[in-house]
């Protein structure tokens, strides 16, 4: 394996880590603590930057996989993982697999919550 894409991912993960600390902070400040509203702008936010991005990188950036991993994967990865969601799951209805599409929607997110609460709840058992 080429250390090459790696490093992409990494680079662009910390920026994107970054940036969503930063946002986190921001709105907190001006929003208040008492929602998440950090999270909500960062997975709103990062969902249409990868709806811009994926659309130019297929019509005028001729599919460069080196931009790919570094802006999709990296820094979007690390701004938000609901983007890379929000993406699989429209690549899935396009491609005609709505049923797929809502199946893997609905499994991520119980699935997802249900691991949470076993987290929570396994830690607990031995506080």
């Amino acid at each position: 394996m080429s250390l090459v894409p790696v490093l992409l991912v990494a680079i662009g993960g910390a920026f994107g880590s970054v940036c969503r600390y930063l946002v986190g902070v921001g709105a907190g400040r001006l929003l208040g603590p008492d929602f998440p509203f950090g999270t909500m702008i960062v997975n709103i936010t990062g969902s249409f930057i990868m709806g811009l991005f994926i659309e130019l990188l297929a019509l005028k950036l001729d599919g460069s996989e080196s931009l790919r991993l570094f802006v999709a994967v990296g820094i979007l990865g690390g701004f938000t993982t609901l983007s890379s969601f929000s993406l699989d799951t429209i690549v899935l209805f396009e491609r005609g697999s709505a049923a797929t599409a809502a199946v893997y929607v609905a499994g991520s997110i119980i699935l997802s919550l249900a691991a949470l609460v076993a987290g929570l709840h396994l830690v607990r058992a031995f506080a």
